[in-house]
């Protein structure tokens, strides 16, 4: 054993934590491997000396004794069964600190068969993935809520194996190749590389005996059929998540949710402004002027009676609170707007022409002196031509 302090070997303090010890004697085994410094004693030397001073002090039972009797003292102890001592030869550093040097090259160990992890045997399970859909409604069945009936191909649980990918009655084998890893790992000089095994394509596992109906797969493609509830109020592009109705897991894992996307047809005589909903309603000029009470059918086919006021003008807004699209979060319904327009007609009778002519006469076409009708009667005088 080395006659130097193992805190100077390692170029530590004596409070070092273990952590910089760990980290002080990964880089001296960097430095002095063997791999990088073939044929020379002295490295070798030194490579065995880190090793040696890191088998004492990262172990706290050993660090504890090292301190209490020195470095004399602990080589004494040590050379009768206390430690690896002066027979700590290479394959004892490589089989006892794989871990160090799996972390250094990459692999599993520096050394062929160090620090070698296995897999759980068997087939693991894992989740099912989401699936999306689309689907497409009409702007009142956005108003009001719909059921909508949907069919779509999802991945389900095997009914044969149940979802175990093997004949029924037989079970998977840890691949002998591998032993169960999925990779085989080779080591040239100073590098390891992984490669896939090639008998269990990187499973761990082989299936000797395979379901019939899903070969081995635990799932298979199906076509499902639901009934999805659209809410009322919802908005274009909005995503329902139906929980538990995506792809089925693999070999037993949870299943994947269903994504529906709903995309909302326009409505030739309504229009939607986030809450609001929007129409148009045509009114003669009479009715604008005179003011009236007249009807509509709401988007869900409600009958709502409407106060039309006097000199109502053309685009007016007329609010009906209430009457909108219902709000996801708070429940509370937005308002229906009813804008005014005015029905010109485009063919009059004999009679209906003499009217609007001597009306026309009567009211002017200058809006400075006529008041707020000389805008409407402008444009019957123009559509008469007059």
């Amino acid at each position: 054993m080395s006659k130097q302090d193992f805190y100077e070997i390692l170029g530590v303090s004596k409070s070092a934590s273990e952590q910089e010890i760990k980290t002080a004697y990964r880089k001296l085994a960097m430095k002095y491997h063997p791999d990088r410094n073939p044929n020379d004693k002295t490295a070798e030397d030194k490579f065995k000396a880190a090793a040696q001073a890191y088998e004492t002090l990262s172990d706290s039972e050993k660090r504890r004794k090292y301190d209490q009797f020195g470095h004399d003292g602990y080589q004494q102890t040590s050379s009768h069964g206390g430690g690896h001592g002066p027979q700590m030869d290479m394959d004892d550093i490589f089989a006892n600190f794989g871990d160090i040097f799996g972390s250094m090259f990459g692999g599993g160990a520096s050394h062929a068969s160090a620090g070698r992890k296995t897999r759980t045997a068997g087939p693991q399970a894992q989740r099912g993935h989401d699936r999306h859909i689309e689907i497409s409604i009409s702007l009142k069945d956005s108003y009001t809520g719909v059921k909508h009936d949907i069919s779509y191909g999802h991945l389900a649980a095997c009914i044969t194996c149940q979802g175990k990918g093997t004949k029924p009655g037989t079970t998977t084998n840890t691949c002998t190749k591998c032993k169960g890893m999925g990779q085989i790992q080779f080591q040239q000089g100073f590098f390891m590389y992984a490669q896939t095994c090639s008998t269990c394509n990187g499973q761990g596992y082989t299936i000797p005996s395979p379901c019939s109906d899903c070969n081995g797969r635990s799932r298979s493609q199906k076509q499902q059929k639901l009934t999805v509830s659209i809410p009322q109020g919802i908005t274009p592009d909005a995503e329902l998540r139906v929980p538990n109705k995506g792809d089925a897991g693999l070999y037993g894992g949870p299943t994947g949710d269903l994504y529906i996307r709903v995309l909302v047809q326009p409505d030739p005589n309504f229009k939607r402004l986030g809450d609001r909903l929007e129409c148009r309603v045509l009114l003669t000029y009479p009715q604008l002027v005179f003011g009236c009470q007249i009807e509509i059918t709401n988007i869900d086919g409600e009958k709502l009676a409407i106060k039309i006021p006097k000199g109502c003008q053309p685009s007016e807004q007329i609010l009906l609170p209430g009457k909108g699209f219902k709000n996801l979060a708070s429940k509370v319904n937005g308002n229906l707007i009813v804008i005014t327009q005015c029905h010109v007609p485009k063919k009059l009778s004999e009679t209906a022409k003499e009217s609007l002519k001597a009306y026309s006469e009567e009211i002017g076409t200058d809006t400075t002196k006529a008041g707020d009708t000389g805008f409407i009667s402008g444009l019957f005088k123009k559509f008469l031509g007059l």
